[in-house]
Parts: C-alpha cells; structure tokens; sequence
C-alpha cells in the first residue's frame, strides 16, 4: 500500500536514476523517444460517460499530432488509467505513473476531491510533472497556488457567480442550492453563497446528496418544501437527472440550474425530456456546436477524422483544449522534455491563441481562463445559448 513518505523515497530513488542516466548521454546527440502523457479519468462508476468523453477530447488531437511528425520528431504516448473516480484510486495510480521517469506530463484528470488528494499528500509536489487541463473548478485547486496544476477552464466560483447573478437579473430572490456532500460540492456551494451574499439574496435552502449515488431523495424534499425560485445544483450527470425527475414529479417549479459538468445529452436520456427542459449550465468553454471560431473548426474537423462517431460535446471540446495547451507547451520544452522544462514553457504561455480563445499563464497564474455563459436545454433536447 502507498503512503506520501513511500512515494517520496520512491520517487527520490527514481529521479536520481534519471540523473544518473543523463549524464551518461550528455554528449550524445538527442534522440526522439515517446513523450508519456498520463491521464487518469473516471472511465466507470457515476461519471464513467464524462470521463470517456474526457478521454476522447484528448485523443483526437495527441492522434492528430502524431500523424503531422509529432512534437519535435517524437510521438505522443497518451496512457489512460481508470480510477472510477474515487480518491484514494486517483492517489493510487498517479502515483505509481510518477514512478515511471518516462512520464513527462499529467492530463485531464476529475474530481476536485480526486485532485485534492493529490494536493495534500504531496504527490504533485514531489512528482514535479504538471497537471494540464485538470476538470474541475475548485478553488481549493487555484487558492493556495500551486505550480504544477494548469487550468484551463473557469472555476466554480466565475461559474456560481455569474448564475446567481443571472437569477438575480431576472428578478428571482429565494435561491436553492442542491450539492454533492464532498470537496467539489462544498466548493460549489461556497461560490453560491458568496454571490447571495454579496446581492443580499435570500439562500432559503442548501441540500445534499451522497458522492458515488444518485440518491437526491432527501434533497428534493428539503428544497421543494422551501419552495425556491430558482435552485442551483453542484452535482454529477445521474444525480442532476435524478433531482430533475423527482423535483418535477414533486410539483416543484422553480427554474433549475447546473454548473458547467454536466452532459446536457447524458441529462435528457436519464431523466427524460420533460423533467430537464430549460435546464441552465454554465459553460467554460466557446459553443463547440456551431463553426464560429477556428478551434471550434479545428475540433469538429478532428472529431470526424478520429472521434470514432462519437457526437461533438463541451466535455470533449474542452479536453481537445487542453491537449492543445500541453502540445504546445511541450514544443516550447524543445527535444527531450523533462518534467521541470515543461512546467517552465506552460507558464511562459501568456495571452495564447488556441484559435479565437485564450489562455493566460504566467509564474503566478496557473488560471488560463475566467470565460463563462449559460446555455439552456431547449425544447428538442439541444442545448441553446
């Protein structure tokens, strides 16, 4: 079983292995060699379809630039590891990837409960590989700084903000908050109740459901009870559809709202039509469903080549840009990238074009982008802006 200390002796006796070699190649000529990229990603358990998606955003442009030579002569080895999104999994298996010298680059994981973990056992700090394009929006991941995590998305605080300041817009006073009972609900619910607070809006309510369950029960009760005129939920696709469904049923008609981690498409199958239609989400990222900007011409072009079928979604469009964050930060590492090079390009990646969107890093700013608006289910299932 792995402990932080295991992992740091390990860790120490497996860079000083890597030192040991270099200098033993310090003269030779460089010789392109697979960059490992590990993503670990919830490919099972309640947010198994996000995860795959997540995996797939990445994979169309790794596959993409494997094919155009690479980066700098050397392919991309894009290493995907299950952790059914549960905590202690995500520790595991990140770990036992930093063992491996190869590993140059973390990608793409979820969970702001996961990526805490990784936090406070010290295992990025001691691992020394950045986390690009980590799916999530948790404060405790921006404030304090940390200097291996690379965001690409708002967080949960820009995204509750700018709902509760749509609800306030609209004339609603009586809010609802609906939230996953962990780090990444609590975050949530923070952001919520620092923007009612700042309006002097009245939070009648704030219920919980358990991690890893769809069991909102409890939670429809308690909000439908306050009678709400808007409830604003920090939750998963199968526990959002869930409340939907037995809200609805219940009588409840307050307007509904999600942040951005969601799948509008994931919520219609599960809770139906009828019980999600006018659903707001935020989003973190442009509309990928439309061929405004050229990275979103980029996405749809790739996604047709090497997406398998799979449908254009926020989730994979967001990973797709994130991939192209790490690509080009490990251009600018130049040949034969180490963890730390990496860490040093991504940061001098400031006010980059990715393709009519930008991120902004720097040596104190790990966070690329504040973007964030809200798209509405509409009557036909499709989400509108």
């Amino acid at each position: 079983m792995y402990t932080p200390s295991t992992f740091i002796r390990q860790m120490q006796h497996a860079l000083a292995a890597v030192a040991l070699g270099a200098s033993g190649l310090a003269c030779a000529a460089p010789t392109p060699a697979d960059i490992t990229v590990v993503q670990v990603a919830p490919l099972t358990g309640v947010l198994a379809s996000t995860g795959q998606q997540m995996v797939l955003g990445g994979k169309i442009y790794f596959d993409w630039v494997n094919a155009h030579g690479g980066v700098h002569g050397a392919q991309i080895k894009h290493t995907v590891l299950d952790d059914g999104y549960k905590v202690d999994e995500t520790a595991r298996l990140t770990q036992e990837a930093l063992l491996n010298p190869e590993v140059v680059a973390l990608f793409g994981f979820a969970g702001t409960a996961n990526v805490s973990k990784l936090l406070t056992d010290g295992i990025l700090d001691v691992g020394g590989a950045p986390l690009v394009a980590p799916y999530t929006g948790g404060e405790a991941l921006r404030s304090p700084f940390n200097p291996y995590i690379f965001h690409v998305r708002a967080g949960y605080v820009d995204e509750t903000e700018h709902m509760v300041h749509q609800v306030a817009t609209l004339g609603m006073r009586r809010i609802a908050v609906m939230y996953q009972n962990d780090a990444f609900g609590k975050a949530g619910l923070a952001g919520v109740e620092a923007a009612v607070a700042k309006r002097n809006l009245n939070l009648v309510v704030a219920a919980s459901y358990e991690r890893n369950t769809d069991d909102v029960k409890d939670a429809v009760q308690k909000i439908k009870a306050a009678e709400p005129q808007a409830t604003i939920m920090v939750s998963v696709n199968r526990s959002t559809a869930a409340f939907a469904k037995q809200y609805r049923a219940a009588g409840g008609g307050g307007q509904l709202y999600n942040i951005s981690v969601v799948d509008p498409a994931e919520l219609v199958k599960l809770a139906g039509l009828k019980a999600v239609h006018g659903l707001g989400i935020t989003q973190v990222v442009p509309y990928p469903f439309s061929a405004s900007k050229p990275v979103v011409r980029e996405y749809q072009t790739l996604m047709q080549q090497y997406g398998g079928g799979k449908p254009i979604s926020y989730t994979s469009f967001e990973e797709f840009l994130g991939a192209k964050v790490l690509v080009e930060g490990l251009r600018r590492a130049g040949p034969l990238p180490t963890r730390a090079k990496l860490v040093k390009a991504l940061e001098g990646m400031d006010n980059f074009d990715l393709g009519g969107t930008r991120v902004n890093y720097s040596a104190t700013n790990r966070v690329g982008s504040r973007f964030v608006e809200v798209t509405v289910i509409g009557g036909t299932g499709k989400l509108l802006r």
